[in-house]
């Protein structure tokens, strides 16, 4: 869930700063940039006051909800829709088309291969997220799965359990590479998307 809404910003924030007019447009993609650059360590602290704050401790929106914004999602997003041709956006505007269809109809169909990019790197990051999902939960059902692993190798840690480690290990590792084995060839078409074959 988190990963899919992370996206959907990412696309509505990368259009609005290419394709939409409004004052600040540069500054607010330098804070994007500066936000690049902060490792998110740095926020752990206040993001868990304010999470606990308002009793977001031991719930699966209190776990999604500080990473829903991603710079890099966003950015990437942003490169790639400066490369569309005007021409495309133009012809849907003499159609009558307004931004959400602009959006929906025209950029995201031709913007699939960057899309998938940011999509597989956000559900990568989301499940392999280790330090908040550890920091802000304390009860095994509201752990994610690299957590509750953690969890299951410490009551395991006689030495006795190591196929039940493993069988962990899988149920971590497996849904990555199904959603890589779903994702791949658009990565590989947008890798070769600016080739030129002679």
């Amino acid at each position: 869930v988190g990963s899919t809404v992370k996206v959907i910003l990412a696309i509505l924030t990368a259009y609005a700063l290419v394709f939409v007019r409004f004052p600040f447009k540069n500054v607010i993609f330098v804070v994007i940039l500066v936000a690049l650059m902060v490792p998110p360590q740095v926020s752990i602290l206040p993001n868990y006051i304010l999470i606990a704050g308002i009793g977001g401790k031991n719930t699966l929106w209190g776990i999604i909800l500080p990473g829903l914004g991603t710079a890099f999602g966003t950015f990437l997003l942003r490169q790639h829709f400066m490369t569309l041709p005007g021409s495309i956006l133009e012809a849907a505007e003499i159609d009558g088309a307004g931004h959400w269809r602009r959006l929906w109809q025209v950029v995201v169909p031709v913007s699939g291969p960057s899309i998938a990019t940011v999509a597989l790197v956000t559900v990568v990051s989301e499940w392999n997220d280790y330090i908040w999902p550890l920091i802000i939960t304390d009860r095994p059902e509201t752990m994610t799965l690299p957590v509750g692993l953690t969890l299951l190798q410490n009551s395991e840690g006689n030495g006795a359990g190591w196929g039940i480690l493993m069988a962990g290990a899988m149920l971590v590792i497996v849904p990555i590479l199904l959603v890589f084995a779903a994702l791949q060839r658009y990565i590989v078409a947008g890798l070769t998307q600016g080739s030129v074959t002679g």
